[in-house]
């Protein structure tokens, strides 16, 4: 990818946190750069990026054979890995890609991931902690801003939901969003079953473009 104006995003990692992280960006309409070992994520992923790549590995030279020198930011999604989560970082860096952002799944690895140079997120730690408060005034809570309009979100599942799978409730269809994890009971979930059926005081967790968002609680 050619640098172009507009600020590009790398998204390294295509888990459940990458993927829906590249498809926000995407649908928000920026250049995205998605890269990972798996066939069949980044088949997936092209429907959303020309910018697809499978690596085998994930040293310097793979990464420049990919582009990501060109992205002003970098997104390491690759946090259970330790060793590949701090030799991408390391090579994300040294490409001198400005902004570098790692997940992280410890402190000890964040520790080593900021002494590198790298922005350092928690997103299943966050996720747990935030989602165990109440919610607060208009029931909903904006815990993560990536970028000036797409957030994570926390919302209650509303009544029209309420018995629907996720299949059938096409969220991502209808709005663009993409479900990253539900609470229900204090108890947060990162594996969601197409065949899930909402239940009373469910709380999801989406990903997307915040008017998509602002329809969604509407509609819902």
């Amino acid at each position: 990818m050619k640098k172009k104006r507009g600020t590009a995003y790398g998204v390294i990692g295509l888990g459940r946190f990458g993927t829906a992280l590249a498809i926000a960006l995407a649908q928000a309409g920026k250049e995205v750069i998605a890269v990972d070992r798996s066939e069949e994520k980044i088949k997936n992923i092209r429907r959303y990026t020309d910018y697809a790549f499978v690596a085998e590995s994930l040293g310097i030279d793979t990464l420049r054979e990919t582009g990501i020198q060109n992205c002003d930011v970098a997104i390491i999604c690759i946090g259970e890995k330790v060793d590949v989560s701090i030799l991408t970082t390391m090579s994300a860096l040294e490409l001198g890609v400005p902004h570098v952002i790692a997940k992280a799944t410890s402190e000890e690895q964040g520790a080593v991931l900021k002494k590198l140079g790298a922005e350092v997120v928690y997103p299943e730690r966050d996720m747990a902690l935030r989602l165990g408060k109440k919610l607060i005034s208009d029931n909903f809570l904006d815990f993560v801003s990536l970028s000036n309009n797409i957030e994570i979100r926390q919302i209650p599942v509303g009544k029209n939901l309420i018995g629907k799978s996720v299949q059938e409730s096409e969220i991502r269809r209808k709005y663009q969003l993409n479900i990253i994890a539900l609470e229900n009971n204090s108890e947060t979930n990162i594996e969601i079953m197409p065949d899930y059926r909402f239940k009373h005081n469910d709380i999801i967790v989406v990903i997307g473009k915040t008017e998509n968002m602002d329809k969604f609680e509407k509609d819902n």
